[in-house]
């Protein structure tokens, strides 16, 4: 049998009520005890670097993830991580670039119901994630949720209550879960590569922020993060549409390219959640198409977005080279249109 090494880190599946609303309380061995039927699947060893709640879950807590992977690599075939559903995206997204180009499955997986809720969704979910760890043609970085194995860059959070939590954006789902067996999609089973070793990473850059616009925002809010972040999610209306002015008719598109031209990053994307950014469509957004600094997000999700940035910036600040990373397919994160 295959040796995994099962990495619990809290969430709603680890959860019990104290009497002050739902706190991780279990641990990822008695998470393991309450799912038998695992033993027949491998041979299972079990880490807890933390037990939080994911809301809690930092850049910082990322990399310690990644390390405890990284750690433990040449020994497992294998690694799930339970966490929280909250911010398991933004996660899964950050261990696809801190960890690229991994023969080896890193499946993510948690639930909308405590283990210990008799309706729970825990026991399959944990379950059926470590098979799909064991299958030969697993790889990467993933979420296995619901029945669904979605690409660590493609996953988010669509739903707060049902137990098909997740959904893969701009992007097929890897594989179908259904009891015992694995439905492989049309989507490639692996990520193009020169090698079959992985390659890990230790840098982020935390000053990274999203930024929603809305009508009547004042374009002043570039100015006010200044000190705070070198770098800004910007999600556009539509396409890539930015408006000529704020409500107090300042011009949005002097403060962005002040950003910019500050040494900072703004990344282009939409707030509409499928089909992606095309700054050329409209001339409110046509300005920025080529302006140095300005990244375009294409049809890559928010979550993956910010994780992206967060690991370009952590590895360098030259313009160019800062561009090549952050246009480089990572583990089916964005359409090789660039």
């Amino acid at each position: 049998m295959k040796n995994i090494l099962l990495i619990a880190t809290g969430g709603t599946i680890a959860s019990a009520e104290d009497g002050n609303g739902l706190s991780p309380a279990l641990t990822g061995e008695e998470l393991a005890r309450s799912v038998p039927e695992i033993e027949s699947l491998c041979n299972l060893d079990i880490v807890q670097p933390m037990n939080i709640d994911s809301t809690n879950m930092r850049p910082a807590d990322w990399l310690r993830i990644a390390e405890v992977v990284r750690e433990g690599y040449d020994t497992h075939d294998g690694f799930v991580i339970l966490h929280g559903t909250d911010t398991m995206a933004y996660t899964a997204a950050a261990l696809s670039y801190l960890i690229q180009n991994s023969p080896k499955p890193i499946v993510l997986t948690g639930s909308q119901q405590p283990m210990g809720n008799p309706f729970t969704d825990a026991k399959i979910n944990l379950y059926q994630s470590l098979a799909y760890a064991v299958d030969d043609r697993s790889r990467d970085v993933c979420i296995v949720f619901g029945g669904y194995a979605i690409a660590g860059t493609r996953a988010r959070k669509q739903r707060t209550m049902s137990f098909n939590a997740f959904c893969s954006v701009n992007y097929p789902v890897l594989a179908y879960l259904r009891q015992n067996k694995i439905i492989r999609s049309g989507s490639p089973a692996t990520s193009p590569s020169e090698d079959n070793a992985p390659r890990f990473y230790s840098q982020l850059d935390h000053r990274v922020c999203t930024l929603k616009l809305t009508p009547g925002l004042t374009p002043d809010i570039f100015r006010l993060l200044m000190p705070d972040y070198d770098a800004v999610i910007l999600e556009t209306f539509g396409v890539g549409g930015v408006p000529e002015l704020g409500s107090d008719d300042a011009s949005f598109q002097e403060a962005i390219f002040n950003w910019v031209d500050s040494g900072r990053t703004v990344v282009m994307t939409t707030q509409v959640p499928e089909e992606g950014l095309d700054l050329g469509v409209y001339e409110v957004g046509r300005a920025y198409a080529e302006h140095p600094g300005v990244l375009k997000g294409g049809d890559m999700t928010t979550e993956a977005l910010v994780a992206k940035t967060m690991w370009a910036l952590g590895q360098t600040r030259e313009p160019k080279k800062l561009q090549e990373l952050f246009y480089r397919v990572v583990n089916h994160d964005r359409m090789n249109e660039w």
